[in-house]
């Protein structure tokens, strides 16, 4: 027989070798009782922190409901003029662009719709959206809107007036003292004003300051209100159809990585027509293309 083979083998074996072998299967059986019994005693372990079937009927209920009360829901609309819609108000009642363009072209002329017909005239809406929505407007009497009309253009002279009075000096020469006469410029900001100012040489717009760090919306919009570019700072504008990366790079809020991206879209697309394709440029500022620009010269 076979066995009694490898079993008369076994006394060929040194006492070392046995005891190696025998200490071998111990550890063996012993690593699988310990994952029978882990594995064995998990579920008891989760059955304890289960949810039963009713608890999870209950709570399945009330997710539909919540559900069907959110899809029941209708935001509400209040009585409007119809004169003052704006492209979100005329979104959100479901006006095509279309429609909301030519009321605020009508709009545009100083003119006002006085009833629903003209309004429907107007715009060209259709039948299903008047009787939808036509029941929330509210027009002006004339009376009111003339009454409107004066207190606005009041305003506006009052306005004009105030900027005159006020006369607007010029950023290029600011000290930190003129600065400091705004309400929230101290010190530190007017410093930080300047030394931005010096880093370009001066400005060449006046939307510069507005990406001065530190300084709040309204600060931006005193110093807007009473400071402006009167010096022309002469630039000398680089060729952006010829510059390479070393050029662009130098040019105020552009960079290495910039201006390889404008270089590597002018061997892509060809030469740049206008400037307006700098907003096809991947990660370049968009609120200081202005700026940018008139760094800039396009030459064909």
């Amino acid at each position: 027989m076979n066995w009694k083979k490898h079993f008369y083998h076994w006394y060929y074996y040194t006492q070392s070798q046995k005891r190696g072998f025998i200490a071998f299967l111990v550890v063996v059986f012993l690593l699988q009782g310990t994952l029978y019994l882990y594995y064995h005693r998990q579920p008891i372990t989760r059955k304890e922190y289960a949810i039963g079937v009713e608890e999870q009927q209950r709570i399945q209920i009330e997710i539909d409901r919540l559900r069907l009360l959110n899809a029941s829901k209708k935001d509400t609309i209040y009585p409007f003029n119809p004169n003052y819609l704006t492209d979100y108000k005329g979104y959100l009642l479901e006006l095509t662009p279309e429609e909301i363009d030519r009321l605020l072209a009508y709009r545009a002329m100083n003119q006002y719709v006085n009833s629903n017909r003209e309004f429907q005239q107007v715009t060209a809406v259709s039948d299903e959206w008047m009787e939808k929505y036509s029941v929330y407007f509210v027009f002006a009497s004339r009376p009111q809107r003339a009454e409107k009309q004066r207190y606005s253009q009041s305003k506006l002279t009052l306005s004009s007036e105030n900027t005159q009075a006020k006369a607007v000096r010029d950023i290029n020469l600011a000290t930190a003292e003129s600065l400091q006469e705004i309400y929230g410029i101290g010190p530190v900001l007017s410093k930080r004003i300047l030394d931005d100012r010096n880093k370009w040489g001066g400005y060449v717009h006046i939307d510069q300051v507005k990406f001065v760090y530190g300084l709040s919306e309204e600060v931006i919009a005193s110093l807007l209100k009473q400071y402006a570019v009167l010096t022309p700072l002469k630039v000398n504008q680089i060729d952006l159809n010829n510059a390479g990366i070393d050029d662009l790079k130098n040019i105020p809020y552009l960079n290495y990585y910039l201006a390889r991206e404008l270089v590597k879209y002018r061997s892509l697309h060809g030469d740049f027509v206008n400037k307006e394709q700098l907003r096809e440029i991947e990660k370049i500022p968009l609120d200081k293309i202005h700026i940018i620009s008139l760094y800039l010269e396009i030459r064909n």
